[in-house]
C-alpha cells in the first residue's frame, strides 16, 4: 500500500502488487475484480494505525470481503527469514526477463558490436520491442518499433532475408531480452540478439539517439501471416498454449464469482477501440508479458488473452505467462467468443467515487485572484506536477493528505485538483472528515483548467509531501552526467536479479526444454 518510491527504496515482497493507497479506488476493480478473493494488504510495518490497516478498512467498504492485514508488514516479514527485494515497485518483473537470460543463455551484441558491423556495412536490422510512444520519445538511429508479440506477428514485414542479423532493444535489458527470445522461439531463422543495455548503453556509450521518430511495422501481409501462425504454432507446442472455446469461454465467465477470470485483449489498443469482447481489457502484449501484474493482482486465477483468429500474439504472449507462472492461462479469438461487440478505449471502473462539491475552472480562476483566495492542492503524480500545474498549488500525497490537513497554508477553502479530477473527487472525503474548511474539487480536474485556457506554472516546489510516487531514474535527469550515473546504477541493478531470485523460495518461474 505504499508510494513507489517508498517501496523501491525499502523494499518489496516479490509476489506481492503494488497498490498505492493513494490510488487503491482507482485501480483495485480491475486487478482484483471478484470481491471475494481473499486479499492481504501490507506496508513497512509502521507502529500505530498502519497504511495497510486503514486500506483493509477502505477495501471492506468497496464490497471486499475476505481482507486482512499482514501482521507486522514487510518488517515482520524481513525478520521471519524471508527475502525483500529492493530497487522497484515490481522487482518481479525485471527479475523475470534476466532470468530468462539465464534460462535460455539469450545472445547479445554490445553497443560497440553493433557500430561496427553496422560500419562494415552488414544487413542489420533493429527492432525496438517497446510501445511506439516509448519510440518516439527517443529511438536508435535506423531502428524500427515493433512492440512485444506483435515482433512474430510483424517481424517478416521488417525481416526480408535470413541472413539478416535482428537486433532487439529497449531502453535498458529486460524488454530487449524478451523481445530477442520472443524471436528465438519462434524460429525465426535469423541470428538474433539483444542489445546488451538497450538505449541508456548507447548513451553512455556517448552516441546520440533521435527523437520523434516515427517507424512501425506494417501488418502482416498473408504470406507473412501464414508464416507467423506457423510459429506460433511451434510455440504453443513447446510451452503448453492452451487454446478454449466458445464454450469454454462463456463456462469460465459463469463461475467468474467462484474462480477469478481475467478477460485480456492483447491486440493494439487501436484495435481494442474499434471493437472488443464486452468485459475484456485492453491489454497489449508489450505490457502484459512480463507486467501481467498490473492487469491480474490474483494469483492462480484464470487469464483468457484475446486476439484475431490467427491467435499469434495470444499464444506468444501465453508462452510467456506460462514461464512466469502466474496464473492459469488460455487463449482465444473475439470470433470464437462470439456475442455483441463493444467499441471505445478502455476505461478501467473506479470504486467509491460520488458526488462532492465542485468548482469550475473560471470560478477557481476568480477565486484566486479574490482577497481571501482558496488553497489549491494538486493530487498529481510529482513528474505531472512538476511538468505543470495551477499556479500557487500545493503538492500532496493522497494517501498523506488527511494526516497533513493542519499543514495546509491559510484558513479558507481547499481547492483539490488532480489531472483528469478524478483522484480529487477521491480525496475530498478524507480531507472533509480532518478539517474544518471548505472542501471542493475541481471539476475535471487540471485538464479543464488547461481546456479553459488558464496557464500552467513548472518546476517541482510548495511540496506538502516528499515525492515518493515515484522512483528516480536516469531519464528524468536534465544532467548528462547525472543521467549517465543513474543509468549505471539501474543497469548494475538488472544484472544482480539473478543472484537474488536464488535466495527466494517464492519465485513462481517455470523452466521449458
Amino acid at each position: 500500500m505504499r508510494e513507489a518510491r517508498v517501496t523501491a527504496e525499502r523494499g518489496s515482497i516479490l509476489l506481492g502488487v503494488s497498490v498505492p493507497r493513494s490510488v487503491l479506488e482507482t485501480r483495485i476493480d480491475a486487478l482484483v475484480p471478484r470481491r471475494s478473493t481473499p486479499v492481504v494488504v501490507y506496508d513497512g510495518g509502521e507502529e500505530g494505525e498502519t497504511l495497510a490497516a486503514r486500506a483493509a478498512r477502505r477495501l471492506t467498504e468497496l464490497g471486499y470481503t475476505d481482507v486482512r492485514t499482514l501482521d507486522g508488514g514487510l518488517r515482520a516479514w524481513a525478520d521471519a527469514g524471508h527475502k525483500v527485494h529492493l530497487g522497484g515497485t515490481h522487482v518481479v518483473g525485471q527479475s523475470f526477463g534476466e532470468f530468462v537470460e539465464d534460462v535460455h543463455g539469450t545472445p547479445h551484441v554490445t553497443v560497440a558490436e553493433l557500430r561496427a558491423a553496422q560500419a562494415r556495412g552488414e544487413d542489420v536490422v533493429i527492432l525496438d520491442s517497446r510501445p511506439t510512444e516509448e519510440f518516439v520519445v527517443h529511438s536508435l538511429p535506423g531502428g524500427t518499433s515493433i512492440p512485444g508479440a506483435e515482433l512474430v506477428y510483424r517481424a517478416d514485414e521488417v525481416v526480408s532475408s535470413p541472413d539478416t542479423l535482428v537486433v532487439v532493444n529497449c531502453a535498458g535489458r529486460t524488454r530487449s531480452i524478451l523481445g530477442a527470445q520472443t524471436l528465438i522461439n519462434a524460429g525465426l531463422p535469423n541470428r538474433v540478439v539483444a542489445l546488451a543495455g538497450g538505449t541508456q548503453s548507447w548513451i553512455l556509450e556517448g552516441h546520440t539517439l533521435e527523437h520523434g521518430t516515427v517507424s512501425a511495422a506494417p501488418p502482416p501481409s498473408p504470406a507473412a501471416l501464414d508464416r507467423a501462425r506457423a510459429r506460433a504454432r511451434g510455440v504453443a507446442e513447446r510451452f503448453g498454449v492452451r487454446a478454449i472455446d466458445g464454450a469454454t469461454l462463456r463456462q469460465f465467465r459463469e463461475e467468474r464469482e467462484r474462480r477469478s477470470l481475467y478477460l485480456l485483449d492483447v491486440r493494439t489498443p487501436e484495435e481494442f477501440t474499434a471493437g472488443h469482447l464486452p468485459g475484456s481489457r485492453s491489454a497489449p502484449s508489450w505490457e502484459v508479458a512480463p507486467w501481467i501484474f498490473r492487469f491480474a493482482g490474483t494469483h492462480h486465477a484464470r487469464i483468457v488473452l484475446l486476439d484475431d483468429p490467427d491467435l499469434v500474439r495470444a499464444t506468444v504472449t501465453a508462452s510467456w505467462l506460462e514461464q512466469l507462472g502466474w496464473g492459469e492461462v488460455f487463449v482465444t479469438s473475439i470470433a470464437e467468443a462470439g456475442g455483441e461487440r463493444a467499441t471505445g478505449p478502455d476505461v478501467p471502473t473506479v470504486l467509491g467515487l460520488t458526488d462532492v462539491p465542485s468548482t469550475d475552472p473560471l470560478a477557481l480562476r476568480d477565486a484566486l485572484a479574490s482577497a481571501t483566495p482558496p488553497v489549491v492542492v494538486d493530487l498529481a503524480p510529482s513528474p505531472d506536477y512538476g511538468a505543470g500545474h495551477i499556479p500557487g498549488a500545493v503538492f500532496a500525497i493522497r494517501a498523506r493528505l488527511a494526516d497533513s490537513a493542519a499543514d495546509l497554508p491559510g484558513a479558507g477553502a481547499i481547492t483539490l485538483t488532480s489531472p483528469d479530477g478524478v483522484l480529487a473527487r477521491l480525496a475530498v472525503r478524507d480531507l472533509t472528515a480532518a478539517t474544518d474548511r471548505p472542501v471542493t474539487a475541481l471539476a475535471g480536474g487540471t485538464a479543464a483548467w488547461v481546456d479553459a485556457g488558464l496557464a500552467l506554472a513548472t518546476g517541482e516546489e510548495r511540496l506538502l509531501h516528499p515525492a515518493d510516487d515515484a522512483v528516480p531514474h536516469g531519464w528524468r535527469e536534465t544532467d548528462p552526467e547525472r543521467q549517465k550515473e543513474g543509468f549505471r546504477r539501474y543497469l548494475a541493478w538488472e544484472l544482480g536479479l539473478v543472484a537474488e531470485l536464488r535466495q527466494d523460495d517464492t519465485v513462481p518461474f517455470r523452466r521449458f526444454r
